[in-house]
């Protein structure tokens, strides 16, 4: 990246491009509007997601309505965390593989 990238176009490309995504899903993951719409491409470009549960349990994962004021937003946000929430991952509690 070069100074005067926009960081948000650059990961959206990078995303679109990638075979496989890794999504590290913690307590506040669920917090950061990047994090879910980085999520919400990957699933909607069909890409392979690997979920890895640091310290939370698939079923504790849930949007915020104040992530997102809009609507659409977060019914695409709920859709991309429920499809990885189904998928077989990783889960660590503190430093321990579970």
């Amino acid at each position: 990246m070069k100074p005067g990238d926009r960081l948000f176009d650059k990961i959206e490309d990078a995303v679109r491009h990638c075979k496989v995504g890794v999504a590290v899903l913690s307590p506040h993951y669920c917090e950061s509007y990047f994090c879910l719409h980085e999520l919400a491409l990957m699933t909607e470009t069909r890409k392979r997601v690997i979920p890895i549960f640091c310290d939370v349990k698939p079923s504790q994962l849930q949007v915020k309505d104040s992530v997102s004021p809009a609507v659409n937003e977060l019914q695409r946000f709920s859709w991309a965390l429920e499809e990885t929430k189904h998928t077989v991952g990783i889960a660590y509690a503190g430093t321990e593989l579970v």
